[in-house]
């Protein structure tokens, strides 16, 4: 038989293309539009619809960046096209197929009811199912000219930040029709699709590409091009024995999901996300009407509450489909979260604040974590997801690895404390599924689990900036549910799939530690200040409750009793969750979004300090007290707004008063070399450390000059702000001292040495390195003027230790990664995230790095020439990416990094807290610790009162050093009982805890995170 597959393949696209789609809409009739300009920002419906509008052209210009124009429509149904399908259609001059980063609208009737939305990939509204004609049509669009941030790639661009984008126009309206929807046509463009999709996606060899082909070759025979509508019907009645024939009994099964990945920010701001909300969400209502068998997958509850506080009668519809079961709330997180950044309690807020909305909206108990789109996922997951009821764990970035594939695409992940949840990575690899054969094969063809597992997950619908399921994609799926040669499309509830893929697969393998994503390793560092401003917060956060707490449990005067601020947390909170979407804190969105986040976070900052202030004022007054909110017992140095550093010793979680205890050796800084007896600290010419002496274990922690900068470039292959790659080492130059090396305090109770350094392009850093009494670590405060592009600036600490791993505190604990390169595994960790430490060590001694604002940092392991070994830790401080923010992290930054030599892990763990949790200083009245732990590795992490509002006081602790751990919580008030709960404050039944006269009996399992109620007496 002659090849003729290229001659019938080229002839089915050609024809689908040029005479099948076009004849889809092929009766049309322009409609009447006005227009009205909003200044400024968005207004409310009712301000348009009142507003005065102009004639408007198609072909017209419209749209300044990120403005939004009001088009009023209108039209009437001919008589002829009475008992047609009737569509309005428009194309707002949409730029390429990408909805949801170009403009896209929001299409109102007149009384204001929202009914679905326009973009490029869905540009219609209906009508009238079956017209009688004479219907009048008066629409109302909101139409949203955001820029394409992405037009011309990933290449810096001014359209992200309102004072540079400009104001001229972006689009020019190109098409406001009404139409007759040939759904005859219609179908047959669907089949054609389908079916031509299906066939190239097959082997050559196999039978059923060519049946394909020839039922197509003489399918199109049967088509009249000059009436295409007339002869589609006869065309569809002959494909349909190859339409028709069963999938193999073996064929895989894909549980396909509805989804519209709406990043709360990235190329637009959070308040265009409001709106974005809006539209999606009417798509999908309206979805949903018209066909009966979508599941629709939806996380993130903070995009749920802005719908319901701002478009109530989207509102409505979304509860109805949730009722109907054509709606399903998943993720049970406030927002879809960065995945190594949050700290340990935000992930639990998290959950917390995620499920409890769902709960009190829709009754809907969420059981998975659905994180698509974050960029890697740290070790405390498991627990963390199980202590919020969760039984499943889902996400597909790890299929974007540069280097290794996981060899599973179902697993049990099992964290740090031993936790095991069932996830699944669907091997179609997008959560934009369309249906298309290339992802029908490929999620086929990607399975890693064949023989063991026979079904995957696939997320449909446009993504990132919204969009959602089309009616097109609804109809392939009809189609695709039982096809031979294709897998079976079964649209389910994702925990209807998760349920029978752990039922075939319980055994399923494990995967043990991080999900770390070999990419994308620049969000550990990229937007400096938005992520000192999300650290800083989670701390103010955990002191104003620790004070809160104490206040409404003892303050001293009854008849002005103290009201703990719940609405206050509640909302402070519900902000910094927010600003963890894994866009936010990772630093990858346009300047909008971090110029927002910056100002929020000193907003967060100034309420909490306020409310900090309150609690402790309600504590009575009394002379000046030094208040520890870490759970760990301090003896150290403070420095008082308006006096002389003063040594203090604080409890756990209380206070004392200021200048309690014996001040220890003073500090010395004879010829700027400084030495508290613990540590002598030596400097070299040039400003980097000479030496650091460890006094106690009589050794020298540096292997060669420390804290020594440099400024590599930093020029990524493909995306800025998220990408830091391998060949950055190669180009660097190392920061001299711009003059002297200055002594600017000489003890006795701290020594301190400032050095200045100009360098690069008008870039200045000004270090100020101190040595307290009593401690051995060596604080290096930061502050930088940036003025560099493309690059990265890199803090060196070569130490004399062979460490075969670093250890890097994550949430909840720590993990731990080899310094060595054996696999490929391990070479692609060249760029890794800790929290407030990471620590290097050798049998009997360590050294810590501890932080207050960073996360990225590097460990590699040298020999030396005399046969030692140094390992080196570098610290990312802060970068110059370009896009998406041509203007990211210029300007002033200030943070501290320290120094602890002879560090333990619970050295590095006290000191991780202490830096991030300055001893606070206040004339108030003195008070208990509300708990406290009797075992330092038992370590208490929040306290609270209930959400409840029942006065029950909520402790969370972990075990904190990777050991089994007994201890003993004691409480600053008269306790009645104490129950073991979930992370929403539900009691575990399976869970008990002993009340003694002494407090409450613990045993803790490694890196067990326990949540206790505990009732007062």
């Amino acid at each position: 038989m002659h090849d003729e597959r290229r001659r019938i393949e080229e002839r089915v696209a050609r024809v689908l293309i040029e005479r099948v789609q076009p004849a889809i809409h092929s009766l049309t009739l322009p409609l009447t539009v006005d227009s009205w300009e909003a200044p400024g920002e968005p207004v409310p419906f009712a301000e348009a619809a009142s507003q005065s509008y102009e004639p408007f052209a198609m072909g017209t210009p419209w749209g300044p960046p990120w403005g939004t124009t009001w088009f009023r429509v209108r039209g009437v149904v001919p008589a002829p096209w009475a008992g047609r399908r009737v569509e309005a259609l428009f194309d707002l001059g949409f730029t390429g197929d990408q909805p949801g980063n170009q403009a896209e609208a929001l299409v109102h009737t007149v009384d204001g009811t929202p009914l679905k939305a326009v973009n490029p990939q869905n540009q219609y509204v209906p009508v009238a199912r079956t017209a009688a004609g004479g219907e009048r049509i008066d629409f109302l669009l909101e139409a949203a000219s955001n820029p394409d941030i992405l037009a011309h790639g990933f290449r810096p661009t001014p359209l992200g930040d309102r004072a540079t984008a400009g104001s001229n126009p972006l689009y020019t309206f190109a098409r406001a029709d009404l139409a007759v929807l040939d759904e005859e046509v219609w179908h047959l463009s669907l089949d054609l699709q389908v079916l031509r999709e299906l066939m190239v996606e097959l082997g050559e060899h196999e039978p059923r590409r060519h049946e394909i082909m020839y039922a197509l070759d003489r399918a199109l025979d049967l088509l009249d091009l000059d009436d295409v509508s007339g002869s589609a019907a006869a065309v569809r009645e002959s494909l349909r024995p190859v339409l028709t024939r069963r999938a193999h009994a073996s064929a895989h099964t894909l549980s396909a999901v509805g989804h519209a990945h709406i990043d709360s920010a990235w190329l637009w701001p959070l308040r265009e996300t409001r709106r974005k909300t809006s539209r999606t969400f009417s798509n999908v209502t309206a979805l949903a009407d018209e066909y009966g068998e979508l599941v629709f997958a939806c996380s993130q509850a903070q995009q749920y509450e802005w719908v319901r506080a701002h478009y109530p009668k989207v509102w409505e519809r979304i509860k109805k489909a949730v009722a109907d079961g054509r709606w399903a709330p998943v993720g049970g997180m406030w927002v879809e979260s960065d995945g190594n950044l949050p700290g340990g309690e935000a992930v639990a807020r998290q959950f917390v604040h995620g499920k409890r909305f769902f709960l009190e909206h829709f009754g809907v108990e969420t059981k998975g974590v659905w994180l698509p789109d974050s960029f890697g996922y740290n070790a405390a997951y498991p627990q963390l997801a199980k202590l919020a009821g969760n039984e499943w764990f889902l996400t597909q970035k790890l299929s974007w690895n540069q280097t290794n594939k996981l060899p599973h695409h179902t697993f049990w992940w099992e964290g740090i404390d031993g936790t095991r949840i069932f996830t699944h990575f669907p091997p179609v690899d997008t959560y934009n599924v369309e249906f298309s054969g290339r992802e029908m094969a490929h999620a086929v063809r990607n399975y890693q689990d064949k023989g063991r597992g026979t079904r995957s997950l696939a997320p449909f619908g446009h993504g990132d900036g919204g969009g959602g399921p089309t009616r097109e994609m609804m109809e392939r799926a009809r189609r695709l549910a039982d096809l031979e040669g294709s897998a079976k499309v079964r649209i389910e509830h994702p925990d209807t799939f998760f349920d029978a893929a752990r039922a075939e697969y319980a055994d399923a393998p494990v995967w043990s530690g991080e999900l770390y994503l070999e990419l994308h390793r620049a969000t550990y560092t990229s937007q400096a200040r938005t992520k000192q401003g999300n650290r800083r917060s989670e701390h103010l956060l955990r002191e104003a409750e620790l004070w809160a707490t104490a206040a409404a449990l003892r303050a001293p005067d009854p008849s002005h009793p103290y009201d703990y601020p719940y609405d206050e947390l509640d909302r402070l909170w519900k902000t910094v969750l927010l600003h963890q979407f894994h866009d936010i804190l990772p630093g990858t969105s346009i300047a909008w979004v971090h110029q927002e986040a910056e100002a929020e976070y000193a907003r967060v900052a100034a309420e909490l300090a306020a409310l900090i202030g309150r609690a402790l004022a309600a504590l009575g007054a009394g002379g000046p007290r030094v208040f520890n909110t870490s759970p760990y017992a301090r003896a150290e140095v403070v420095r008082p707004a308006d006096g002389p550093p003063v040594w203090s010793e604080v409890p756990a979680n209380g206070s004392a008063p200021l200048g309690t205890g014996t001040p220890p050796a003073p500090v010395t800084a004879d010829g700027g070399v400084l030495d508290n007896g613990l540590v002598r600290v030596a400097f070299a010419d040039d400003g980097t450390l000479a030496s650091v002496r460890d006094l106690v274990a009589d050794r020298e922690v540096l292997a060669a000059p420390g804290n020594l900068l440099r400024l590599h470039t930093d020029l990524p292959n493909h995306w800025d702000a998220w990408d830091i790659d391998k060949h950055y080492r190669h180009r660097f130059t190392e920061l001299p001292a711009a003059g002297t090396v200055t002594v600017v305090a000489s003890g006795p109770l701290l020594g301190a040495v400032r050095v200045e350094r100009t360098f690069g392009t008008g870039s200045r850093i000004v270090q100020t390195v101190t040595v307290r009494a009593g401690s051995p670590r060596i604080d290096f405060e930061t502050d930088i003027d940036w003025h560099e592009s493309e690059k990265i600036l890199k803090a060196a600490f070569p130490v004399d230790i062979h460490a075969d791993r670093s250890t890097a505190e994550i949430q909840f604990g720590h993990v731990h990664r080899p310094t060595h390169t054996n696999t490929s595994w391990e070479a692609a960790r060249f760029e890794v995230y800790g929290h407030r430490w990471v620590r290097i060590a050798e049998a009997g001694y360590g050294v810590a790095i501890v932080n207050d604002a960073t996360y990225g940092h590097d460990v590699s392991r040298t020999t030396r020439a005399d046969g030692g070994s140094t390992t080196t830790v570098r610290l990312s401080l802060v970068r110059a990416p370009r896009v998406p923010d041509p203007g990211a992290d210029q300007g002033r930054h200030r943070f501290t990094y320290s120094l602890l030599p002879g560090a333990s892990v619970a050295d590095a763990v006290a000191e991780g807290y202490a830096l991030n949790l300055p001893l606070r200083v206040a004339a108030a009245g003195g008070s208990e610790p509300v708990v406290s732990s009797d075992e330092p590795a038992v370590t208490v992490e929040a306290v609270k009162l209930a959400d409840d509002r029942s006065g029950d006081v909520v402790v969370r602790l972990y075990e904190s050093r990777g050991g089994r751990a007994k201890a003993t919580l004691r409480t600053g008030f008269p306790l009645a009982g104490a129950v073991v709960t979930d992370l929403l404050e539900r009691p575990l039944a399976a869970e008990g805890v002993t009340v003694t006269d002494g407090g409450v009996a613990l045993e803790l399992r490694p890196f067990q995170i326990l949540t206790l109620r505990l009732t007062r007496g």
